[in-house]
């Protein structure tokens, strides 16, 4: 007659349960530390970039005020050069209501797929004493960023 100890073949169950469980709540924290690590890099790519868009929409808006047509142009992203002509372009600048004065007040920064976008909202006052309020969009191409659409 063979004698089984109580307790015997119960004991190893639970070691078993608890290695398993230690392996998946391994996993876990890992996959959070990672998702958090993601998630905080991508806010301060964000938060850096913003800081970069508003200068280029000022320097586009400087260029606008200025004068400075071919300036202003070279700021443009690759679509909005393709709709307009260098020629188009300064035309168009040189029309009445022309800009005077400019403020951006404020930039947002978004990443869509990987390409990181911004929208600039700026005051643009013309020289009839009119403020306009004008969102312009932009992308980032490369090492800068370059405004797109219709930034009149």
């Amino acid at each position: 007659m063979a004698y089984e100890l109580p307790g015997g073949r119960g004991a190893r169950r639970p070691r078993r349960l608890r290695g398993v469980l230690s392996v998946v709540a391994a996993g876990l924290f890992v996959c959070c530390v990672g998702a958090a690590g993601l998630g905080a890099w991508n806010y301060q790519h964000v938060r850096q970039s913003s800081g970069a868009a508003r200068d280029a929409a000022e320097a586009f808006l400087q260029d606008v005020t200025s004068g400075d047509a071919g300036g202003a142009y070279d700021r443009l992203c690759v679509d909005t050069r393709e709709r307009w002509s260098r020629e188009e372009f300064e035309r168009r600048l040189s029309v009445p209501p022309t800009i005077t004065r400019y403020a951006v007040d404020d930039v947002t920064v978004a990443s869509d797929q990987g390409q990181l976008r911004a929208t600039a909202t700026a005051e643009l006052t013309r020289r009839s004493g009119v403020v306009d309020r004008r969102e312009m969009p932009m992308v980032k191409d490369g090492d800068q960023w370059r405004v797109c659409g219709d930034p009149f």
